[in-house]
Formats: structure tokens, sequence, C-alpha cells
């Protein structure tokens, strides 16, 4: 059998391309549309979010940079509502099976990773967020093994944007974060318990499978 020269080899991959059977060519994330709405309300939290994330994807830093720029060009009050909605978010994540995901994913769940991964999970979008709420195994299809599932800066974009906006720099109570709180707004110690149904470590792999065989 006569072997086939290496240029030919080379030509045939330039006309034909050439890659490996098993190679998955991971699919570009489109970008979320975003126009500036005159309100703040759930809708535009989310608009938001989807835009920032749509085209930082993992760069948490980057992402936290969009989502303040555009955050600043809404007004003082918007800002705080903006603030408002993420603590809504934030304690609406606070479920048992939230928890396990944040377990699976990981490894551990004490407060403050546990307090992150749910800011991670708002940065993620709209989509995401309520699709693992009511189904952490959805994560298994979204999120990258070696993902880093944490987004704590998230904490202060509402304080950045209102400073930018406002040109105050000294935090008072009638900053973002002190306003929601104010409302009753605690995710922290005064947080609401815990929804949903607890579960053991050893039963992790049963409950969320897709999940479990991902990360471990």
């Amino acid at each position: 059998m006569r072997s086939i020269p290496i240029f030919a080899l080379l030509l045939l991959c330039l006309v034909f391309g050439c890659s490996q059977p098993n190679a998955q060519k991971k699919t570009p994330r489109a970008q979320a549309s975003y126009e500036k709405a005159d309100k703040m309300d759930e809708q535009e939290f989310w608009k938001i979010i989807d835009h920032s994330y749509s085209v930082a994807g993992d760069n948490k830093q980057k992402q936290d940079d969009i989502i303040t720029q555009k955050l600043s060009a809404y007004t003082p009050e918007q800002i705080i509502e903006f603030e408002v909605i993420f603590r809504k978010k934030v304690i609406e994540a606070d479920d048992y099976k939230v928890m396990a995901a944040a377990k699976i994913i990981d490894g551990v769940v004490t407060d403050d990773p546990y307090l992150y991964f749910r800011f991670w999970l708002i940065g993620l979008g709209e989509k995401t967020f309520k699709e693992a709420l009511k189904n952490p195994d959805y994560l298994a299809d979204v999120v990258d093994s070696g993902v880093e599932p944490d987004f704590e800066s998230l904490l202060y974009v509402s304080t950045k944007a209102y400073m930018k906006k406002t040109g105050r720099q000294k935090e008072d109570e009638s900053f973002p974060r002190d306003v929601a709180y104010e409302k009753g707004l605690d995710y922290d110690f005064g947080a609401p318990p815990t929804k949903g149904k607890d579960w053991k470590t050893e039963d992790l792999s049963k409950l969320y499978p897709k999940l479990w065989e991902k990360f471990n």
C-alpha cells in the first residue's frame, strides 16, 4: 500500500478541515440585547445581568465592570431599586436544592461560599437562575466543570454605581445597601429560613445525578 505524502495530507486538511473525532466545539454565546429603559423593575434587572454575562462570560471582573457601568446610567432611586431586586433574588435562591448544587460544585456550603454561590447563580442570567431553582441538574448542561462558582463582587455593584452617579464617596444610610436592608431585605444573619427539604451528602448523587457526574 502506497503511503500518502505529508504535503498531500496538509492539503486535504486545508481543503476539508482537520479535527479530532471526539472534539466538541463550544457554541459561541449569543450577546443579549440591551437598551436602557426609563424604569428599574425585574425585567430591567435581568436585562442588565443577561447582557453583562453574554459579553463577559465567566470573566467576573469584566461582568462586574459592565453591570456597574450600565447601572450608573440610571437615577439614584433606580440604582437603589436594583439593589432591592438583587436582594430579593438572593433570598429567593436560599433553597436546599441550591445548597445541594453548591455542595456538589464547590464542595462546601459554609455561610460565605453559599452566599457567593447564589450571587454567581444570579450572574448567570435569568433563564439559568430560574431553571436551576426548579432543578439544579440543569446547571450540568450550562456550566463548565472547572468553573469557580463565586461572584462576591456582585455585592458591591450598586454601591459603586451609586457613587459614580452621585459623586459621593462615603457610604451612609441613603446608599442602596442600607436602604434595602431597612426594607427588611437581609440575606445574611437576619435572613428567612432556608426553603425546601434538607438532604444528606450521601444522597446527592441520586438527587442530582447529572450534576454529580460532572463535578465528581
